[in-house]
């Protein structure tokens, strides 16, 4: 991503004047000018963005089964409000010579349709707008009236042979399925639809095929296969493949929306347990004892989630009953690298789960108001050659993790080695964060409301560093990172 080089190469660069192996010191206007550039979304910005519905696009040729698909998945997903919208509804109203030469246009074509129309339909209903769908007529190949009143819904299913063309409309969505079906099945339901549905004759339902259906097939249909997620061969006889999906789209639905915006976002799954948890560590009459009890439940948590994300290998064992267990084997090349000082906090957690683990630090601290950070590292000499887990309890604006990771970055750990493992994380931040760095992974336990003025995570937890070491805000000064 354009935006990640940028914002690393300024750290790398600004690094490369400092001698210092441990420790250097160095403005961070360029970094911080990145950042800025990334508009992080307001806290009411958040707020709707969490309102907006889960998209689900299903291309492949005509007769494919595409329509069956997406009835089998509204069916099974009976218990959420979900709409279809069809391309076939935005073809655009043939004038008065191309209904001359009917026969002769092209319906297969990209130009056949108003994508502009679908693109305001689709950006209304997902900022919670009802919108009137075209009723486009085959035999008059005009739009009618009525017009198909949508309503605002948590699951909108794009249906089309082409909706995969179009970029804009591409990135419009949360899933990608392509029906994947053999031309000659897709022929023969052709000719029994256009004929019993259409009045067509089999000899005018063939030449159409030979002339348009199949070149642009060829053309424009199947190249937009490879921008699928998901391909179900057969169709809606493919039951297996349609059940795993509406599994993922349930799954899907009962996450955070920032993790349907953000791939690389993982929120842990919420319990009574979980939520008992946070409602102790949040209270600000909760004694540094019990605050430190349940963070640190809550952070293992955390960490063995984020272990979770490692690469295995497939490893057998022989059993005490002489039987043969398949399992896994733990990745081996693994660090962590605390952020000075709450990160220290998380230390506990890893070492209970990784024997004998390394850890590194990084201090990143502001002082004054020039502007200049001052980076204090000391990490493993071959952190390049491992996967990393960044410990920082709070993502608050994204601006310490940002340093910190492009730190990272100049030592040579790849970005997709690094998972951010944090308690709590501001929408601010998760924005900041998986657009600078796309491939990294943050794992947190709750998604926050926003930032208030003054840059706080609000609810929060207060300063978390002071709460869990029972500092005063006079260490802090001395001592302390800022919890971004």
């Amino acid at each position: 991503m354009e935006v990640s080089a940028m914002a690393s190469k300024s750290v790398m660069d600004l690094m490369e004047a400092s001698s210092g192996v441990h420790f250097s010191g160095f403005h961070m206007d360029a970094l911080k000018q990145r950042i800025k550039d990334i508009e992080a979304p307001t806290t009411s910005a958040t707020e709707n963005m969490h309102k907006q519905p889960f998209v689900i696009g299903v291309a492949g040729g005509a007769a494919s089964g595409k329509t069956t698909v997406c009835d089998m998945i509204i069916q099974q997903l009976h218990d959420q409000r979900v709409v279809l919208v069809n391309q076939d509804s935005f073809y655009h109203d043939l004038n008065e010579e191309e209904l001359r030469r009917v026969h002769e246009y092209n319906f297969d074509h990209p130009d056949a349709f108003d994508t502009e129309q679908l693109l305001c339909v689709m950006e209304k209903l997902k900022h919670g707008q009802a919108v009137d769908i075209p009723n486009y007529d085959f035999k008059s190949y005009k739009n009618m009236f009525p017009a198909r009143r949508i309503n605002p819904s948590d699951v909108i299913l794009l249906e089309g042979i082409l909706i995969f063309h179009d970029p804009r409309v591409r990135e419009s969505m949360n899933m990608k399925i392509f029906v994947d079906t053999d031309a000659d099945v897709r022929l023969a339901r052709r000719i029994r639809r256009d004929t019993s549905e259409k009045g067509r004759d089999i000899g005018a339902v063939l030449d159409q095929y030979s002339k348009f259906v199949k070149p642009a097939f060829d053309d424009f249909i199947l190249p937009t296969k490879k921008y699928a997620d998901i391909i179900i061969p057969r169709g809606g006889d493919n039951h297996v493949a349609i059940d795993l999906i509406v599994q993922h789209i349930r799954t899907k639905l009962g996450q955070h929306d920032l993790c349907k915006i953000y791939p690389n976002l993982y929120v842990i799954q919420s319990t009574f347990q979980i939520r008992g948890m946070h409602t102790l560590i949040r209270d600000s009459q909760t004694t540094k004892h019990d605050f430190v009890f349940y963070a640190d439940r809550l952070i293992r948590l955390v960490v063995e989630h984020g272990l979770g994300h490692l690469p295995f290998t497939e490893k057998q064992v022989m059993t005490p009953t002489g039987s043969v267990y398949t399992g896994v084997d733990f990745c081996k090349r693994l660090c962590g690298v605390s952020v000075i000082r709450s990160g220290e906090s998380m230390e506990n957690a890893l070492r209970a789960c990784c024997k004998g683990i390394k850890i590194g630090k990084i201090l990143i601290h502001r002082e004054g108001d020039n502007g200049q950070h001052l980076i204090y590292e000391k990490l493993p000499t071959d952190i390049s050659e491992r996967h990393v887990l960044l410990l920082d309890p709070i993502l608050g604006t994204g601006n310490s993790a940002v340093q910190a990771i492009s730190l990272l970055l100049k030592k040579g750990v790849p970005e997709s080695n690094i998972i951010f493992l944090n308690l709590i994380s501001a929408p601010q931040g998760v924005h900041v964060v998986c657009k600078c760095f796309p491939r990294i992974k943050i794992v947190t336990s709750e998604i926050e409301i926003g930032l208030n003025k003054d840059f706080r995570v609000i609810p929060g937890m207060g300063e978390f560093g002071d709460r869990y070491f029972g500092t005063d805000d006079d260490d802090q000064q001395v001592v302390a990172a800022p919890c971004q």
